[in-house]
């Protein structure tokens, strides 16, 4: 839905403002918001606004692809269900670790239920999951993205398209 369109709007010239397409530079302001509105995940509305790359993995592809399209101006507010956005939490994704590889895979000394730990991936990279629980034999963890299985609210201004 748009909330308030552009001061061109219905002129002749609107349909020459800068569209946004898949490897554009865009200055926009911008919200993530759970879908109640109750609590942000991002919200550069009440700082200065973001400037970013499309195409580059800046913002989520499932943001961007809201952006493909929109016209320099637009303010519009998307509805996300969690399919649309970081999924449905994966039940195979909570797994139990034994001490000695959480050992093994972090500086940290202590540990304890909210934390956040790193863990080497076969190819190199980082994947990083929330201790759940801990016990004297072995931490679960839970691999999902935090907001997965969440319905979210993306709420955009686009302030300039390059």
């Amino acid at each position: 839905m748009s909330s308030s369109p552009s001061a061109a709007g219905s002129s002749p010239g609107a349909a020459s403002l800068p569209q946004v397409g898949p490897q554009s530079h865009v200055t926009l302001h911008f919200r993530l918001s759970l879908a109640d509105g109750d609590e942000d995940v991002m919200n550069t509305f009440k700082d200065r606004p973001a400037t970013l790359q499309l195409g580059i993995g800046q913002l989520a592809e499932f943001l961007e692809s809201r952006l493909l399209g929109l016209t320099e101006g637009t303010h519009e507010v998307f509805e996300l269900a969690p399919e649309q956005a970081f999924g449905q939490r994966n039940p195979e994704l909570l797994r139990r670790i034994s001490h000695e590889t959480l050992r093994a895979n972090s500086s940290e000394e202590s540990f304890a239920p909210g934390d956040l730990v790193d863990f080497p991936a076969p190819d190199g990279s980082r994947f990083a999951g929330v201790l759940k629980q801990i016990d004297e034999d072995s931490a679960l963890f839970d691999f999902n993205h935090p907001l997965a299985g969440r319905a979210l609210r993306f709420e955009v201004k686009l302030l300039g398209v390059l």
